[in-house]
This record gives C-alpha cells, structure tokens and sequence, in this order.
C-alpha cells in the first residue's frame, strides 16, 4: 500500500455507520475495546442515508424495526406511522447516535478502499480514498447487503441530454417532477414505492418493466396510541419471541399446510392478509416456500387480485408475475402500486417483448418505438450482499484478493467469517439470514456474536482468531442444501445474484430462519468455537 507516514493504530475499525455500524461502536465501547468507524456519507443511517427516492419505505412494522437491545431507547422513540418512511427511520439513526454520543467515533466522508492482512504484525492496515492509513487489530465490515447500486449495461446513456437518476443514490436535496416527462426503468422494490409517488407529480410516466413482481398493500396508516402501547408495554417478550421466528418478525405464522383445508378456507385466510396487508401474507401457511402446489395457490389469488385492480386487461397481463413462485423473489409491499396503471398519463412498456436497445439524447428507444422523457430513473437494484465488500480491495493471507476467494461466488462460515482472512467480521454476510430478515435483529445477533468473539479473545490470551477452510465449505454446503429444500432457487433473484450479468450464481442467504441460525450460532460459542482457529497473542507480539 503506497504511504510512509506510520498509519493510526486502532483495537477495532468498523466500515460503515450504518444500523450496524452504530450498534458496534456501542458495543465495543461497552467492553472497553477502541472502536472507530468510516463512513462514506456525511451522515449516518447506511441504506436510509443513501435510498431517498420518493416513496421509500420499511417493509418491516415499525415497532419491530428499530433497536430491542436498549429498554431507554426503544421506550423514549414514538414512530408515526405503522410502516415509518425513509425520513423517520434517518431521524431515529440520527436519534440513536445522538443519545448513545457515536459521532465522535465516526470519520465521515472516509470511504475504505483497501485493506491488507499484515500477517507479521497480525494487524489489517486499510487506506482510504482521503489517504489516511489506519493499522487495526480486528476489521469489521458493516457494509451494508443493498448499498451498491448499479447501473445497467445500456447503450448511450452518457448520450441523454435530460437528468438521470437511481433509488439508490438519490439527490440528498429532491426532485421535482412537476411537469416532467418521466421513465422509470425497472419494477422491484423501489420502483413499487416511488413510481405510485412519482404518478403523482409527473406530467407522463413511462414504466419499462422486464420482470413483473408480486406485491402485497401494506395498509399503511397512522400509528395509534394503542398499537405502539401494545408493543412498549410488552417489548422485552416480545422481542424474545421474534428472534426465533423464521424471519425476525413477529406475526401469525401458520403451522397449516395449505393442501389440508379446503378451497374456500384457502381463499378466506388469503383475503384475511391480504386485508391486513404486509409481508405476513406469506404466513398465510406452512408451506408457501417448500410446496410448489401450495404455493401456486397463493401466486394465482394475487395474480387474480391484480386483475381486480388495474382496469385495462392487457395492462394487467403484463403485470402478472410468471416465472417465479411467489415469495421466491423479495416480495415487494405497495401504496396504490397497481393502481396507479389506471391513470391516464402513466403508461407500461414490457421490455420483456420490446427489450431497451438503447439511451437516446432524447429518451429511449424499446421494441423499436421511441419514448421521449426530460429525466430517467433508473430503480435497477443493487449488487446485493457482495457489492460493498468487494468494492475494497481486501487481501488476505499471502496477498490473496477476496474477489479471488469469492471467485465463485462467497464463500463464508455462518455469514461472519472468511477461511484466510483472519481477524475480519462481516456482518449480515452471505451465508446468515439477513436479507431474508428483519435486518435489525440479524444486524443485533451478529454484532452480539462477534463482539463475545472478541471478549473471548481477551479472556483467552489469544490475538488471532480465523474461520477453518473445511467448516467454511460445510456451512456453504449447508446454506446451499437448505436453500434447495425451498423453491427459492427456481427464481432468477438477486438472492442468487442473477441480477448482476457474469456474477457467480450461488443462493447467498441463510434461509433456516432467524431462530434456527441463532441457535448454531450460539452453540458454536458455547463450545468454545469450533470451526475456528486461534492463536494466542504473545505469540503475536513476539512476531511484531
């Protein structure tokens, strides 16, 4: 790494001030270990500082999304709606790093750009885009999984003489579309939530869609008094019981398969959710995820409720997801999503049939018509779970890249750690439930987990502490049969990465669930970590 001057030395450097950026520096302070973090923004919040696009929202309740591990923190936060809005969930980051004082552990607009195991000093010396060199004994990503956006492979778009936008790295100021001709590019989460938002200002909306997706209302509405008492009253159980939910959620899980009831009570408890609106639609019954018939049953009442909602048949055609079972992909929760196609000035292009061949200066160009817009929004996704990891040029032991490691796509043992790469933590990694969870009680469980890690390294004597390669590729192994028992990967997602042309397709989350991970989690702590690999740190200090 290029620089002469000593580098700053540090216990523990966390990458990212995100949700679990924050929950680390408060951890590790407790313990008495000195933590700093980098940051590449100017403020905090991770995904909520970055994702600004009108509309964004939590698909998680709010009074589960948000932090269980302090009773004074999670008591003195009022949220005000049920599902909060980007600029709740930012104030309440920004509240967490005020009341707990992490700023000033913090170095923003620091982005990390490399980082190098020094095996001799048995230390990680990272650089930074602002040439500071920090030597830390313990690297911490807290990277965020929906951090890197990207952009597609389109011809011209350095062509178009209008703006050009993306969900993921939206204007901290806003947009006005007042007027505007619009095209959104793109029809997964984000887009579900902005374009109902955008239909609202824009003059003419234009959806390219290539991938149809389910989504459920969400009922949104204002929090009430006696909702958000129901939970304060009740917080300690409560989270207990949803940290051995599959999902990190707590809600009416149904332990019914949905073959053994008859049509007509298949049909009443999917109005039921549908009704109440959210992702517990998927609860409905026990086998939604592993039973292809089953879960046919539940593709076929949304597709038909799609029907119901947008007025044009051929429109409603187009917006029919197909190719994948319901649940497999992240199922999208909406305000008015469907029905915003009923307005006269949006209009729907199935690029599926009519592939964008390219960006004009004008517009673009789909199916050989051409579409002219003044601004572009592209809600393209992200190089999930991967993407802000291999950003940084990480190298291991004997100078090996991670990018080399993970040629085949990641590679990790419970999400937390990579076979030659000692003393790195990665937190929500591939391999643990995280995307498929609620991320605040993965991101909990995780910074847990690695700072008894850490606290056991002290009491131990020991300075080093690496994932085996062999229990790496049993847990890859695992992680991978697991997925297999569930229709999961009879998707094209980006759970498999297959959003990103060339990337390794390999099913990156756990899904056993978020209890059943907390448990192997806990065991192999209790056992003294097996499937790790220590060495003592007079040994450490000899060698420096």
């Amino acid at each position: 790494m290029a620089g002469n001057t000593e580098p700053e030395r540090i216990e523990a450097l966390v990458i990212g001030a995100g949700f679990a950026g924050l929950y680390l520096l408060h951890k590790l302070r407790g313990l008495g270990i000195p933590a700093m973090a980098l940051e590449a923004g100017d403020g905090v919040g991770g995904t909520w500082y970055w994702n600004r696009y009108p509309g964004a929202r939590c698909d998680v309740e709010s009074m589960q999304y948000s932090f269980g591990f302090s009773e004074e923190l999670q008591q003195a936060w009022n949220w005000s709606e049920r599902f909060a809005a980007q600029p709740e969930i930012l104030r309440y980051a920004n509240h967490v790093a005020d009341r707990l004082d992490l700023r000033r552990d913090i170095s923003f607009k620091t982005r990390a750009v490399a980082a190098a195991w020094d095996a001799a000093a048995a230390r990680w010396l990272v650089e930074t885009d602002t040439g500071r060199r920090i030597s830390a004994r313990h690297l911490i990503l807290a990277t965020g999984c929906l951090s890197a956006a990207r952009l597609p492979d389109i011809p011209g778009i350095a062509d178009f003489a209008g703006r050009i936008y993306h969900t993921g790295q939206w204007p901290h100021e806003g947009v006005d579309f007042t007027g505007q001709r619009v095209a959104i590019i793109g029809t997964g989460s984000s887009a579900i939530q902005a374009i109902p938002v955008i239909a609202q200002q824009a003059a003419q909306l234009t959806v390219f869609q290539r991938t149809p997706n389910f989504s459920i209302p969400s009922r949104n509405g204002p929090m009430t008094e006696d909702y958000a008492e129901s939970w304060k009253r009740d917080y300690p159980a409560k989270r207990a019981a949803a940290r051995r939910m599959r999902t990190g959620i707590l809600y009416n899980l149904s332990q019914t398969p949905a073959m053994s009831v008859s049509e007509a009570e298949r049909r009443a408890e999917y109005e039921r959710r549908w009704a109440a609106g959210g992702t517990a639609f998927m609860a409905a019954f026990s086998d939604l995820l592993t039973n292809r018939e089953a879960n046919d049953t539940a593709a076929d009442f949304v597709r038909e409720k799609i029907r119901g909602l947008v007025h044009d048949p051929e429109v409603a055609e187009i917006l029919l997801p197909r190719n994948h079972p319901i649940g497999t992909k992240r199922i999208c929760v909406d305000t008015a999503y469907y029905e915003t196609f009923n307005l006269p000035h949006v209009k729907l292009v199935d690029v599926r049939n009519h592939p964008i061949t390219r960006i004009t200066p004008e517009g673009v160009e789909a199916g050989g018509a051409a579409h002219a817009v003044d601004c572009i929004v592209f809600a393209t996704g992200f190089d999930a779970m991967t993407g802000t990891i291999l950003a940084i040029d990480i190298r291991g032991r004997d100078g090996v890249a991670m990018r080399e490691a993970w040629a085949d796509g990641p590679r990790t043992h419970l999400g937390l750690m990579v076979a030659g790469f000692p003393n790195l933590f990665l937190i929500t990694g591939p391999g643990s439930p995280s995307v498929l969870s609620n991320m605040i009680v993965s991101i909990e469980q995780h910074v847990d987990w690695v700072c008894d890690a850490l606290a056991h390294l002290g009491r131990q004597g020991q300075g080093v502490m690496e994932t085996t390669l062999k229990a790496q590729e049993d847990w890859v192994a695992h992680v991978n049969e697991v997925a297999h028992r569930t229709l999961y990967p009879q998707a094209n997602s980006w759970y498999m990465g297959a959003n990103i042309p060339g990337k390794p397709q390999l099913f990156m989350p756990y899904v056993g669930g978020v209890g059943t991970y907390r448990q192997i989690c806990d065991d192999i702590a209790a056992q003294g970590y097996p499937g790790f690999a220590f060495t003592p740190a007079a040994q450490v200090r000899a060698a420096e």
